[in-house]
């Protein structure tokens, strides 16, 4: 058969360890017999971003911007063992927070459910996408470890020099602060994302905060949020029979405990992070979990939500046999593909996004999956393949269809 063609080139971001490895395997099995791709290619593995001086990184979030689709491999952020490790020149930052920063994004993270691999919460039969705003609060704090008695003030000093000043405690002894910020404009483009995501998708979205107890930090993001869907998207829900709601944060928890799933729940960075760690836990692991940055003009950037799996990379330096899952990192190409194909009117290359992701679900259907899923599985009579048997087993299947 002849291989789809492609209009517009993706941006290729390639990651660390093992995730780097599957990476590969995933191209020489799954796509490239398949598609002709074309790519521009960045190489974000830590030794090539230091060697820039993350330069790379930058780089490729501006090519993004420009083509519009990405798909990202996982990639390591340094700690101080890595800056030995790898001799690094500096600590660089984590590449996702540098480009979401650039893109201006909220993540969507969404499970990825298989028959034999069913939710702890018995009623979840769809899966609930996480909207996590990906900038501010707890992440770009700042913290002081108070020595003893004193007065804690916030201060805000405008450029002509007035101040706003509020008292936050009197000290009798040790304790800690922290200061969090976020800013109006990140937040409306926050809002915007969720909304447009929501249309795109055709699903409901939940949005929740702690508004009563934190009366402006909290209660600012829902005022956002509801003049950002009174202005400019309530018409677009009403056509589409979507509905958007608030509500406050432990309400949401108790009722997402309750529902079929299937819609949308924007959460805060914090809540965020941790909600869509409860969600993928709930599900089966986080490499069974899609990732997708979005900005509010609408630019798309797929990878996988979990890390370079920096333990199975040591074993297979060592020749032993690895049986790592790439679900999670097939979907982040077969996401890109199918953006990629819908944004250039390319129907052959949204319909192999779908069959991939098909096979993908039916070979472990079938009992041929990974070592993390046979732990887990309702399947009978389950066949644990390593990493490369089991993207082999894939594209058995793929040719199948």
């Amino acid at each position: 058969m002849a291989k789809i063609q492609m209009k517009t080139p993706l941006v290729e971001m390639d990651g660390d360890e093992m995730t780097r490895i599957l990476w590969q395997m995933i191209k020489d099995e799954l796509l490239l017999p398949f598609i002709d791709l074309k790519t521009e290619y960045y190489d974000l593995g830590l030794e090539y971003r230091n060697k820039t001086e993350d330069q790379v990184t930058i780089d490729s979030a501006e090519a993004t911007k420009k083509y519009g689709v990405a798909v990202k491999c996982a990639t390591i952020t340094p700690n101080a063992a890595r800056m030995t490790e790898y001799n690094l020149k500096e600590m660089w930052k984590s590449p996702n927070g540098t480009i979401r920063a650039a893109l201006d994004g909220t993540v969507f993270r969404a499970p990825i459910q298989v028959k034999g691999i069913e939710p702890c919460v018995k009623n979840w039969k769809k899966p609930i996408t996480l909207a996590r705003h990906a900038y501010g609060d707890v992440y770009k704090n700042t913290e002081i470890k108070v020595p003893g008695a004193g007065r804690a003030e916030l201060v805000f000093t405008a450029e002509d020099g007035t101040e706003i000043r509020e008292t936050i405690h009197e000290f009798d002894g040790p304790g800690i602060l922290q200061g969090i910020h976020n800013t109006d404009r990140s937040i409306t483009s926050f809002a915007r994302s969720c909304f447009s995501y929501a249309l795109d998708t055709k699903q409901d979205l939940w949005f929740a905060t702690k508004d009563t107890i934190s009366k402006k930090y909290d209660h600012n993001f829902k005022d956002i949020f509801q003049d950002v869907f009174e202005r400019e998207y309530k018409d677009k829900f009403d056509a589409a029979g979507l509905e958007y709601f608030y509500t406050l944060i432990d309400d949401a928890v108790a009722r997402v405990m309750k529902t079929e799933g299937g819609f949308i729940w924007a959460c805060k960075n914090y809540d965020g992070d941790v909600m869509s760690d409860m969600v993928s836990s709930a599900c089966g692991s986080l490499a069974m979990m899609t990732s997708v940055l979005v900005s509010p003009d609408g630019v798309y950037e797929y990878e996988a939500a979990h890390g370079t799996v920096q333990r199975h990379y040591y074993k297979h330096l060592e020749g032993e046999e690895t049986s790592t899952n790439s679900v999670a990192t097939i979907f982040a190409w077969t996401g890109a593909l199918r953006k990629r194909g819908e944004l250039d009117q390319i129907p052959g290359l949204m319909e192999f996004a779908d069959k991939l992701e098909k096979a993908t679900l039916q070979t472990i259907e079938e009992g041929k999956m990974t070592k993390d899923l046979a732990l887990i599985t309702s399947c009978e009579n389950v066949t644990v393949l390593n990493s490369q048997d089991f993207i082999r087993a894939i594209r058995e299947t793929l040719e199948s269809l």
